[in-house]
């Protein structure tokens, strides 16, 4: 195949294709300086525009207020489930976590191992994750309360946050950073890997409340685990993850300078996952795995009525330009990823496939 597909994978996910054409023709010599971005100095003032560049993006497309500091880290969100127990939760200290699936789950479990006194105060695994919990027992002692935001696996997202009573959520944005308006103030921390919504594998955002820097002050924990090691360096302590912040930084510039913002990037997200439920909706064909009100902008799930028809739906997609459709292993069935790259012309397509699909299957 010599063009390119429409891609609805999970993550890694699609890109803009018009970054990846700016990276294409910068790649072999970055702002005439004779070296691709992949060769110059992370000390050096080029890299240093561009760190300073995607960190005033970052604040400018969250509307973030001053006692916000932005973040690159290594690591992926994983580590990130184990960096906030470690920073936040001090000898009697304790927190909250809402379970609602796979990454929820192992951000617990990650507190947990590390002999935090946290628990669950809400779940929805008495429903399959297919819903977001209605209504969470929180600690008005919790040090913080832990969401994720959205979902990959089940297809589901918290549409409006926990009221908390004033505890601030730390919360796993990875699949739908940068895909709507968000509400910093209820935020203690934000954290993301990039590889949904934002640029390669190997970059973590983070979004940290300034005076929860110093929440745990004595704790012994390795220096590349500590966020104030990346506040008071620029996220530079060690060698940063120049490239991926390099994409970033494009890509929010064409969330910036293209598309006009987080309120308009929500109304054409909200545009295409209405299109695809719309079609779901029209027919027992195809058969939604989520509860209608919980239901993912993100990360469209469903089965087909004929189980057995699943792999072959997958096939066929994937031959027509449609890849990335199969349901994540756990729970098989089929997915769309509607990341902010993935536009509308897809989703058409995707569309009319699963019609023609179905008039041909049915």
């Amino acid at each position: 195949m010599t063009e390119r597909i429409h891609n609805f994978n999970p993550g890694p996910a699609a890109l803009p294709l018009s970054v990846l054409e700016k990276v294409q023709a910068e790649m072999l010599n970055f702002r005439d300086s004779g070296m691709s971005i992949l060769e110059i100095s992370h000390r050096s003032d080029l890299f240093g525009e561009v760190l300073a560049s995607a960190r005033n993006r970052a604040r400018r497309l969250f509307n973030l207020p001053d006692n916000y500091r932005v973040l690159f880290i290594q690591g992926g969100a994983s580590l990130q489930f184990a960096m906030a127990p470690m920073n936040f939760l001090g000898t009697g200290d304790r927190a909250d976590y809402i379970n609602t699936g796979t990454w929820a789950t192992k951000a617990f479990e990650q507190a947990t191992l590390l002999g935090k006194n946290v628990r669950y105060a809400a779940s929805s695994e008495d429903q399959s994750f297919s819903c977001i919990p209605t209504k969470a027992d929180i600690d008005t002692g919790a040090r913080y309360v832990h969401i994720t935001s959205n979902n990959t696996i089940r297809g589901t997202q918290w549409r409006t946050y926990p009221d908390t009573g004033g505890i601030p959520l730390v919360c796993d944005m990875c699949s739908d950073m940068l895909s709507r308006p968000v509400p910093v103030e209820k935020f203690g921390l934000i954290y993301a890997g990039a590889q949904k919504n934002l640029g390669p594998a190997g970059l973590t955002l983070v979004i940290i409340r300034e005076d929860m820097l110093l929440w745990n002050p004595d704790a012994v924990m390795p220096t590349l685990m500590r966020y104030k090691t990346y506040s008071d360096h620029y996220s530079m302590y060690n060698t940063p993850p120049c490239f991926g912040i390099y994409v970033a930084e494009k890509v929010m510039a064409w969330l910036e300078e293209d598309i006009g913002g987080l309120e308009a990037m929500a109304s054409l997200n909200a545009a295409k996952a209405e299109r695809l439920y719309g079609a779901l909706d029209a027919t027992d064909f195809y058969q939604g795995t989520a509860a209608e009100a919980d239901r993912s902008l993100m990360n469209v799930t469903f089965r087909l009525r004929h189980r057995d028809l699943e792999a072959i739906f997958i096939k066929e997609a994937l031959a027509a330009g449609l890849g990335g459709l199969k349901g994540h292993k756990s729970v098989g069935g089929c997915r769309a990823s509607l990341y902010n790259a993935t536009g509308m012309d897809a989703v058409e397509s995707l569309v009319a496939f699963m019609k023609n699909f179905e008039k041909r299957m049915g």
